[in-house]
């Protein structure tokens, strides 16, 4: 049987998370860390960074990175901008990790993405689009070898 206070304090951590999370969401642009997001939050990093991961399946940054990489996926898809010119839009300060993380996440790296993924979707409303191409989380794209 769990305690009243108990249960009170971890919906106010829920609540709190849900915070931290949508902030991602808004500002994934901006440069954001989970020293900033915990402070906002009024936890640890620790503590936000263990929470986080057992209710959202994944670490505040693991999260904020799968933003950035929807988000270019769908400049790349536009394909009017350079994978350079994406990466800093979409708040990544590094092109390596970002090509990095895009390719974990995606499956191919952005370069690749940018010409395959405009003929892909050439015709296709915008939302069926982003739907059909959202990235999967936690490294689970396979290679184009393995398939």
């Amino acid at each position: 049987m769990t305690s009243r206070p108990t249960s009170e304090r971890h919906l106010r951590d829920l609540a709190r998370l849900r915070r931290v999370r949508d902030r991602i969401d808004r500002e994934y642009a901006q440069p954001l860390d989970v020293e900033a997001l915990a402070r906002g939050a009024h936890m640890s990093a620790g503590h936000l960074s263990r929470e986080f991961k057992l209710a959202y399946g994944e670490s505040p940054y693991g999260y904020l990175m799968t933003r950035r990489i929807e988000r270019a996926m769908t400049l790349l898809r536009r394909g009017d901008l350079s994978v350079t010119e994406v990466c800093f839009a979409v708040g990544c300060a590094s092109l390596g990790t970002f090509s990095t993380r895009f390719t974990e996440l995606v499956g191919m790296p952005p370069s690749v993405y940018r010409h395959e993924a405009a003929r892909a979707t050439a015709g296709m409303p915008s939302c069926v689009a982003k739907q059909v191409t959202r990235p999967i989380r936690n490294r689970e794209a396979r290679s184009p070898s393995h398939t």
